[in-house]
Parts: structure tokens; C-alpha cells; sequence
């Protein structure tokens, strides 16, 4: 199989995973090529493809992840992943973590797996989507020249002052619901990263969606609100709207910002999300407990 690894340096620990990167691909007869640019990690996929390559890994964060694996979808070639960003939901949600050498252990000797991907407003995203306080968030974050978990917590405390929440309109088959959110995701997989369990439940490979809208925070309802997030109870508290589906629309009051994987992109005032079933193969563990 050719292959070839996509490094983004900007991402997380890509840089410091890189020598482990090129030691591997030497071995095996593997291209390595780095990123210079947002946006030119689906330009060197789409050259992976033309060149003949059946295996293209990307080697960063979820945004590097969507990049490429946006390009792979409804080819025949198969995605790799050494996760290296702040979140790594995907990675995290298919058994796909650790160290970077257990990683590429996975793109040796794992099984390649169909998985759904998500649209939102036409963008496809694979982890999660959304609007709210969450898009405001990953705007600000881009911006960061450092990233991490820790930034991204001081990040996200700053902004909360200055929020204010949305009422919006979901819609989901007959049903329409108004609420007014904090913030508002749709997950492919069960997580944003780092086991913070926003759509719990929720698989990559079932045909359906997973929506959670948060409602606008306060004192009391915070603390519990962030400790059903990281044990994975949020489907247990009433005030959560939760709905799984193939399809959901989200009208709030004027156009704005959404995220698909942490990348930020201007929407108009309604979103249509939707599922694409079994369109991108992905190598995962052997035996996971794939979700």
C-alpha cells in the first residue's frame, strides 16, 4: 500500500512526534510531507490521491483530521491517524490514543473501518459540530500561537463574561423545539476530546447524529452541568435538549458563526446538519470497542 503521512507542526505535539513520524515511514517505504499553510493539508491529500496513494495519515489535531479526511471521503483510500491536537475526539473516541508509537502501531496492523461522516451547512465534519459559545470559543482559539488544554480552559473563562446566550429553533422530523442555549453540538462521536462526553451515546458508524443543546449557564446548574460532561451523563439531566437523527435543522435569530472539528466558518442564520453513512474508512485498533 503507498502511504504517505501529512505532519501538520503547527498542531499540538505533531513536531515533537515528527522524528518517531519519519523513522517509521523510512522503515516501511512511507512518504512524509509537512503543512505550511491552514487549508494545505487537503491540497497535499488531494495530490496523495492523484499520486496513487491508499493510505494517507494525518498527523495533528482534529482540524489537520477534517482537512484530510474531507478529501478521503467516498474514495476508496483509507485514513490513518496519529493524533497530536488539544482534543483528539475522533482518536479518542475509536481507541486511537496514547503514545504517538502506539498510534502508528495502529496504521501498521489495524482494521480499517467505515465510519459516518457529518455535515453541517454542507461542511463535513467528523467529530463534532456546532454553534453558540463553542464557535465563539474555537475562533478565539485558532488565533492562539500556543494551544493545549490548559489554553483552551483560560480561553474559554474569559469569554464567558461576555456571552450571551441564543434562542434558537430546532427542528427535527415533525418536531420543533424553541430554546434558548448556551451552546448547541452535533457529534458524530461521543466526545470533543480530553473524555468530555458532549453527546454521550453517540456512535460513528450507526447513520445518525447526536444534537445536545446546553441551556444558558448559571451558579447552580455549572458545576453539575461540567461533571455529567466528563462522566458522560448529560442524556440524564431534563434541562439538556438531546435528539439523535439522520438530519436536524437549527434556525437562531441572524447569520453567524459554526465550527465543524474546531475549524470556524460563517453560516447563515439556519443550519442544516446531516449524515453521509459508511463514507470514509479509517484504520482503528484491531479489537476496539468501536462506538
Amino acid at each position: 500500500m503507498k502511504t504517505l503521512f501529512i505532519v501538520n507542526p503547527r498542531s499540538g505535539r505533531a513536531t515533537a512526534a515528527l522524528p518517531a513520524v519519519r523513522a517509521f515511514a523510512a522503515r516501511h517505504g512511507a512518504g512524509v510531507t509537512l503543512t505550511d499553510a491552514p487549508r494545505h493539508a487537503s491540497a497535499l491529500a488531494l495530490q496523495a490521491l492523484a499520486d496513487g496513494c491508499t493510505v494517507i495519515v494525518a498527523v495533528g489535531g482534529d482540524g489537520t483530521l477534517n482537512e484530510i479526511a474531507s478529501v478521503l471521503t467516498g474514495t476508496a483510500a483509507t485514513l490513518g491517524l496519529i493524533p497530536c491536537g488539544s482534543g483528539n475526539g475522533l482518536g479518542r473516541h475509536l481507541g486511537i490514543h496514547g503514545s504517538v508509537e502506539r498510534a502508528l502501531a495502529i496504521v501498521r496492523a489495524g482494521h480499517a473501518r467505515l465510519i459516518d461522516t457529518g455535515l453541517a451547512d454542507g461542511r463535513p465534519f467528523f467529530t463534532a459540530a456546532g454553534l453558540g459559545f463553542e464557535a465563539e470559543i474555537a475562533a478565539r482559539f485558532n488565533l492562539l500561537r500556543r494551544r493545549g488544554f490548559a489554553r483552551y480552559l483560560t480561553t474559554s473563562a474569559r469569554a464567558f463574561a461576555h456571552y450571551t446566550p441564543q434562542s434558537c429553533l430546532i427542528e427535527q422530523g415533525g418536531t420543533r423545539i424553541a430554546f434558548r442555549t448556551f451552546t448547541l453540538v452535533v457529534g458524530n462521536s461521543d466526545q470533543y476530546g480530553n473524555n468530555s462526553f458532549i453527546t454521550p451515546g453517540a456512535r460513528v458508524d450507526d447513520g445518525l447524529l447526536n444534537l445536545t443543546a446546553i441551556p444558558p449557564l448559571t451558579l447552580f446548574n455549572f458545576p453539575p452541568l461540567v461533571w455529567r460532561l466528563f462522566r458522560g451523563t448529560l442524556d440524564r439531566d431534563a434541562t439538556v435538549v438531546r435528539l439523535c437523527a439522520a438530519r436536524f435543522a437549527v434556525e437562531r435569530p441572524a447569520a453567524g458563526p459554526i465550527h465543524t472539528d474546531g475549524e470556524v466558518h460563517a453560516a447563515p442564520a439556519r443550519v442544516e446538519f446531516a449524515v453521509q453513512p459508511a463514507s470514509l474508512r479509517i484504520l482503528a485498533p484491531a479489537d476496539p470497542k468501536i462506538r
